[in-house]
């Protein structure tokens, strides 16, 4: 194999290259992006560059002597725009096409827009300059209104009010973050951002959004009522970028669809928010949008385009910091998923909690827990049965109240869990 394209020039696409160079690859390597900046770190734009905690360099993965180190041609700012896959060649959006016999694909996503979407004050975030363009918009203006509450969305509300901004945040979902954790830690998610002031309106879609002179004035929501606003951010979800994969021969479904190898087609291999492959640890196919996975996949795709031939089975691993909290996870989380808490109290801002689907534990959750939560990883990676948790009587299940909030039924005095410490009930297990 001489040559080797990579489509995408983010954290995924970076660390598929610098993986074939360790790895003692010597041959003709292309990374090509669509925007014109070096490869820069996501997960900081909705935070710290947002809030103005960090200048926008410091986002930058890699110093211009260390993109030299890759030896690679690179093509900044000229995105693909069509793959010959059965004649091994990319097309630029220049008309230039590009040979190889290995290719990675780590084109990532797209954000959603809404209709009115090109309205001066409405913004989306994905990219550097997006975030900068945001930014500068928040300290000119005094009320936000952000479409959408998963992870996005309320981390740019959490980001507007640390900013002084009046903060309204709209979900049709009944809670935030309810897709990703489910309706209880939804609800934990909404208390979080009431006690520092925003507002949220959730279990209502937005009708449309409304504008004089070209910008916009407000959301009107699906029960009539509009919101006053000087600003809107659509924070509304993203869709794979494979519009450029359209007539390529791949197979495009929620993604670029591959196996549980991360390839697509031989010689053809994606990673990153792009990839929907086949997990063999979970026994499903997943798509994942998170910035461990990018890095981990990549790994992965670059060494079985060499030859490795190994499944990708991660547990994988995300975060959302929001406030004065910190929310991490590993596993996945699937909607009928049951929820225990494991440690520590949900009204004291601090526990863990595991999702059991299937009669295994898929998933484990941590709020403000790090400690705790690495321990309780294992529970994930080796299938612990869910009846581990559960028959140990030690944690019982939690219900969401007419309000929103937690309240527990039954504590148990049971003998304690083998696997987790709880606090709750005085006692406490191996961890």
């Amino acid at each position: 194999m001489k040559r080797i394209v990579i489509v995408g020039a983010s954290a995924a696409g970076l660390t598929a290259a610098e993986t074939l160079r360790r790895r003692g690859w010597d041959g003709h390597l292309t990374l090509i992006g669509d925007e014109p900046r070096p490869p820069y770190d996501r997960p900081p734009l909705s935070k710290r560059i947002l809030t103005g905690d960090w200048p926008a360099e410091r986002a930058v993965l890699r110093s211009p002597h260390e993109l030299a180190r890759l030896e690679a041609d690179l093509h900044l700012g000229q995105p693909a725009t069509a793959l010959d896959a059965a004649g091994h060649r990319v097309r630029l959006g220049g008309g230039e096409n590009i040979r190889f016999d290995g290719l990675v694909i780590a084109t990532g996503v797209t954000p959603r827009r809404l209709p009115g979407a090109d309205l001066a004050g409405v913004h989306v975030l994905r990219t550097l300059d997006d975030a900068l363009a945001l930014r500068a918009a928040l300290l000119a203006e005094r009320q936000v209104v952000v479409v959408g509450a998963g992870f996005l969305g309320t981390e740019v509300a959490a980001a507007a009010r640390a900013m002084g901004l009046e903060v309204t945040v709209v979900e049709p979902e009944p809670v935030p973050v309810r897709r990703p954790f489910g309706e209880r830690i939804g609800a934990l998610v909404a208390d979080l951002h009431r006690a520092h002031g925003t507002r949220l309106r959730c279990g209502v879609p937005v009708r449309r959004l409304r504008s004089a002179g070209g910008r916009v004035t407000g959301v009107e929501l699906g029960d009539g009522t509009t919101l006053p606003t000087d600003l809107v951010v659509l924070a509304v979800g993203a869709t794979p970028a494979t519009g450029w994969l359209t007539g390529s021969g791949l197979r495009l479904g929620n993604g670029v669809v591959c196996d549980a190898w991360c390839r697509a087609a031989p010689g053809i291999y994606a990673a990153g928010d792009v990839a929907s492959w086949h997990n063999p640890h979970f026994g499903t196919r997943i798509r994942l949008e998170h910035r461990m996975n990018a890095t981990e996949q990549a790994v992965a795709a670059a060494g079985n385009l060499l030859g490795d031939a190994t499944p990708f089975a991660p547990v994988p691993y995300f975060w959302t910091d929001q406030y004065d909290t910190r929310i991490q996870a590993y596993g996945i989380f699937p909607p009928d998923a049951d929820l225990r808490v494991l440690s520590g109290d949900p009204s004291n801002g601090r526990f863990t909690a595991a999702y059991g689907h299937r009669g295994v534990v898929v998933g484990v959750l941590g709020w403000n827990a790090p400690r705790e939560l690495r321990m309780l990883r294992r529970l994930v990676v080796e299938r612990s049965l869910w009846t581990a948790v559960t028959d140990a009587g030690l944690c019982p299940p939690l219900t969401v109240d007419r309000c929103g909030g937690w309240t527990p039924t039954a504590w148990s005095t049971g003998p304690p869990c083998p696997r987790t410490r709880c606090t709750r009930a005085g006692s406490s297990g191996a961890g």
